[in-house]
């Protein structure tokens, strides 16, 4: 089975993998992370920005229309979010993983590392294929509930 990065990426440009999205204005998260990567385990440090379901990187956070992504994931494929210090004996470490693989990712701080996990937890429960629109949980209260919308046609 192709691997995520590849398959995010696919046999076209980088800008095919954007699908629409206008990862340049109003992300619903964005900032730097340090990646590992995915053939070579160096860790380089990128600018992500999350936007409806894609967790996008690039080489610096000046992000223009015209910019080119050097990678996505599409979250909904995604399984878990989870921290991953024990994992990688790295401070601010975490992990997201689908059936096939895991990537890791390292915050600059306690409060990035959990702010990420949180917006990424809940791009995946929003954007799985097992998950109908109107089970998508409120993670930002502190007793979750289930969010009321219209379902997704697409769906």
């Amino acid at each position: 089975m192709m691997s995520l990065w590849r398959a995010a990426m696919g046999s076209g440009a980088a800008e095919d993998a954007a699908d629409g999205v206008e990862f340049w204005v109003d992300p619903e998260r964005s900032g730097w992370l340090t990646k590992q990567g995915e053939y070579i385990k160096t860790w380089r440090r990128r600018w992500f920005v999350l936007k409806q379901g894609k967790l996008f990187w690039f080489k610096d956070s000046y992000v223009t229309r015209s910019s080119v992504p050097r990678g996505v994931i599409p979250v909904g494929t995604c399984l878990t979010v989870k921290g991953a210090e024990d994992v990688l004996n790295r401070q601010f470490a975490f992990e997201l993983s689908t059936r096939q693989e895991t990537m890791y990712f390292i915050a600059d701080s306690e409060k990035e590392k959990e702010e990420w996990i949180n917006s990424i937890g809940r791009s995946i429960v929003q954007h799985s294929r097992s998950v109908t629109h109107e089970e998508v949980l409120d993670y930002d209260s502190k007793n979750p509930t289930v969010l009321t919308s219209t379902p997704d046609p697409q769906r």
